[in-house]
């Protein structure tokens, strides 16, 4: 291996704060959040400490899956704003010691970008090479692959008598051939092109299945079949690793891959090669969905959570830490009690997201315990996601009514969840514009309470408890460098250590309704740094409570 320059680590101890731009702040009142609404909102942001901004695509897209599908990397989608209220929302960051990330998809285009048009229209476009098209011969399809979402990984060409092409994801998300050198130059030359403008770096989309080996026939599984073909693949390390040589050497730059089924082996592997400086990993997100089928829940249990976390803290060098995203469920509401603990539990579970080991994300409104909303239809569903599961289920288990899949659905799987507008006040729409009608709906419960304006300046908020622990991160080099060591898991509470040099700091966190048996009289009180829960019982952990202090 050719010695490298080693990127910056200065990513590492800083707190990243995720905006999903649709559903932030709609500054012109048309009903979607927008640039300017984010340029509004930046002070909001520096106040509770964060120094990274990591936006969802906000690229020009036909939005089929919410700018997951980009039909031009070099133009802002007008729904957001213009490429100038881009270039002030970096400079406007900046003024505020922020830096933004955005989002790289380059598994897949949209089905409207010029490169997938023109493959279209001419057999004979060098276009054509951009993607897979295969002819299925006598076959149905040319490989017995599925979608994420559901359904065949392959669409029919229209006017080409047995001719398909690939998408992984939906058939308007056509997947990018990588084996064609012209493709990892048009890739390249779009992170150039926002490093140029400031960019900090990129959070990059299913990174770990753009490289397709072979397009053989995959081992039968319920998902991912084929994925052994294009999960992991050794062209996936080379492509990013070309990335670094070529490109992201030459700036102070970072990236966050998106990783799923990837073991922490392969984790270090990305690492230490230089190819991504860290990772989103999936094991935890799945602890309460049914193996075979995740989209299904099952009861949730403290382990299963925590025991995929602790593994990744202590065999991986760095991890991204987080517990909701716009592609999860509200993390209060799917681990805590939304009803008779909302705070305690929104405050245990920070804890848990500040203590551990790596780098900090929160994902916007958690800091305020958004919640899950729970009064959206069928007719009102926007996920494309959850659309394809409906579909599915509904041919599987014909005999179940389609409302009743979706209402199974819809306890554990559906995005939309996430993606209701962020709640900042009382007003209308919760202040996340003037009237309009939101894309989606706004969550009823901003009137109980739960908004920014009625958190800022109650001492007892999620809002508060959630600055004071970004401080403690932000000042306790014990907690930003430390190792950790796990004293105890179960089904009822868990300890853990940070400890650097001879210095130790003790977390101790109860996510269950119930009163756990602990001797905490032996903690000196004075040492405590911070408790989800105001009182103590000497000898039992309180529902949801949550207890740092220096041993």
């Amino acid at each position: 291996m050719d010695q490298v320059k080693k990127r910056s680590d200065d990513f590492k101890n800083k707190i990243i704060y995720q905006i999903y731009p649709l559903s932030f702040c709609d500054s012109n009142n048309d009903g979607y959040g927008d640039i300017q609404g984010i340029i509004s909102k930046l002070d909001y942001l520096k106040d509770l400490g964060v120094q990274i901004i990591w936006l969802s695509p906000i690229y020009k897209s036909p939005m089929f899956d919410n700018g997951y599908d980009i039909s031009d990397y070099y133009s802002i989608n007008p729904i957001f704003g213009t490429m100038e209220d881009f270039d002030c929302l970096i400079n406007e960051a900046k003024k505020r010691d922020i830096r933004i990330v955005m989002d790289l998809v380059i598994n897949h285009t949209s089905d409207q970008h010029y490169f997938f048009q023109d493959a279209l229209k001419d057999k004979n476009s060098k276009y054509r090479d951009y993607y897979y098209f295969r002819n299925a011969g006598k076959r149905k399809y040319p490989n017995n692959w599925n979608s994420a979402f559901t359904g065949p990984a392959w669409e029919k060409v229209p006017n080409e008598d047995g001719m398909f092409y690939l998408h992984l994801y939906t058939k308007q998300q056509p997947d990018l051939n990588f084996h064609n050198e012209e493709v990892i130059k048009e890739v390249e030359n779009v992170m150039k092109f926002y490093l140029d403008k400031g960019v900090y770096g990129f959070r990059c989309d299913v990174i770990n299945q753009i490289y397709k080996t072979s397009l053989k026939n995959g081992k039968f599984r319920i998902l991912n079949r084929g994925g052994e073909h294009y999960i992991n693949q050794e062209g996936t390390h080379k492509v990013l690793r070309r990335f670094y040589d070529d490109l992201l050497s030459k700036y102070d730059t970072f990236l966050v891959g998106e990783t799923s089924n990837l073991t922490t082996d392969e984790a270090n592997k990305y690492i230490r090669n230089h190819e991504l400086d860290t990772m989103f990993e999936f094991e935890h997100a799945m602890c309460d969905g049914v193996k075979w089928f995740p989209i299904i829940k099952k009861k949730f249990k403290m382990k299963n959570l925590l025991k995929p976390i602790y593994l990744w803290q202590n065999k991986v060098d760095w991890v991204s830490v987080y517990l909701e995203n716009h592609d999860q469920r509200r993390s209060v509401t799917r681990f805590g009690d939304t009803k008779k603990y909302h705070k305690e539990s929104a405050k245990a579970l920070a804890v848990l997201l500040f203590l551990l080991k790596g780098s900090t994300y929160v994902y916007q409104g958690q800091e305020i315990g958004m919640t899950d909303y729970t009064d959206n239809t069928m007719e009102e569903m926007d996920d494309c996601a959850t659309k394809y599961a409906l579909q599915t289920a509904k041919k599987l288990f014909f005999f179940i009514p389609k409302r009743k899949l979706f209402k199974i659905l819809n306890s554990m799987y559906n995005r939309d969840h996430a993606r209701s507008p962020m709640q900042w006040d009382c007003s209308v729409n919760a202040g996340f514009n003037q009237g309009a009608k939101p894309w989606l709906k706004v969550n009823k419960n901003y009137m109980n309470g739960i908004t920014v304006e009625q958190e800022k300046d109650d001492p007892n908020s999620i809002l508060k408890f959630y600055k004071k622990l970004v401080s403690l991160k932000t000042n306790s080099e014990i907690i930003k460098k430390g190792d950790i060591k796990v004293i105890f898991l179960s089904n009822k509470y868990t300890e853990f250590e940070r400890c650097l040099d001879d210095k130790k700091i003790c977390v101790l966190i109860n996510l269950t309704k119930k009163k756990v048996k602990y001797p905490i009289a032996n903690i000196n009180k004075e040492k405590i740094l911070i408790s989800s829960v105001e009182t103590y019982d000497d000898k039992y952990l309180l529902p949801y409570q949550a207890i740092v202090y220096e041993v």
